[in-house]
């Protein structure tokens, strides 16, 4: 190899070397809290607080688990189906709506769409913290507060969801079958339900997938809303255990575990279903 051959190597060695770095960073990052976690939902009260955290004794896994779902009458097992409703449910039609809401801007002209698409883009840029208090207000008046709707009902309408279904609405539904589908005597609804969202499969499934994330870790929506605690997802009823454990540190143990848990569903759905989330994320790449 010639001498300007190397000279030519050497900043491409010293490239990879930095992405590799920073890519070991960041994994590193990432799985740290998730380690201290496994290790930590395997520790007694005492264990929790000693200078050996890290060691691999003094493990009370199994107790720990039975100690979760045993404190407070198997208040968590409730906790838990209720995020697995207001998740996996709201997720699932939260999705159909948002890709039918992307579809209808993608292939059909009508009144000022571009303008109310633009107020689609400005929503998703408004925090969903400050929407809070005015959803409240809402449900106040529809006598909704503290129930199964006044959480599932919102969570339903996602503006980065109708976005993204435009997205993937162009990328993967080319305006020719369409246009066959009609020839053919199909109605609208039929087109839709037969055709295009057959091919928006894997756009819906990353629809579903974001609003599963973001309805498993909703927070400030049920703590606005909710007073009674058999209506708690699991985020606010650890938060209310972690807040009590300051008073009784037998909580402690059970909100770890119940932490551990709690990151399950997810992991799951990410690991079952990135076969359309990578598809999905290349959604309009050629186009």
């Amino acid at each position: 190899m010639s001498t300007g051959d190397s000279t030519l190597m050497r900043p491409r060695l010293l490239g990879r070397a930095t992405v590799n770095v920073v890519v070991a960073l960041s994994v590193l990052y990432t799985l740290l809290p998730v380690l201290w976690l496994v290790l930590a939902a395997g520790k007694n009260r005492d264990a929790l607080f000693s200078s050996n955290f890290l060691s691999l004794g003094d493990f009370s896994f199994v107790q720990n688990l039975r100690d979760l779902f045993a404190m407070d009458d198997g208040l968590y097992s409730r906790w838990y189906g209720n995020s697995l409703l207001y998740a996996v449910l709201g997720a699932g039609i939260g999705a159909l709506v948002s890709v039918a809401c992307g579809y209808a801007f993608d292939k059909f002209s009508f009144p000022h769409k571009e303008k109310l698409f633009g107020l689609v883009l400005a929503a998703v840029m408004v925090p969903q913290t400050v929407l809070a208090l005015p959803l409240y207000l809402m449900a106040s008046e529809a006598g909704l507060v503290n129930t199964f709707w006044a959480v599932f009902i919102p969570v339903l309408f996602n503006p980065f969801g109708v976005y993204l279904g435009r997205i993937f609405s162009q990328g993967y539904v080319p305006d020719e079958v369409l246009e066959a589908a009609r020839v053919d005597g199909a109605g609208e609804l039929t087109t839709y339900v037969r055709v295009a969202l057959r091919m928006l499969g894997p756009g819906l499934v990353t629809v579903f997938l974001f609003q599963l994330t973001a309805i498993w870790n909703n927070f400030f929506l049920p703590m606005v809303m909710l007073s009674d605690q058999d209506l708690y997802p699991v985020s606010l009823g650890l938060y209310q255990w972690n807040s009590s454990a300051s008073v009784s540190p037998e909580y402690y143990p059970v909100v770890i575990m119940g932490s551990l848990l709690a990151v399950i569903p997810l992991i799951l759905a990410f690991a079952l279903l990135q076969r359309f989330w990578r598809s999905g994320l290349t959604a309009g790449s050629v186009k």
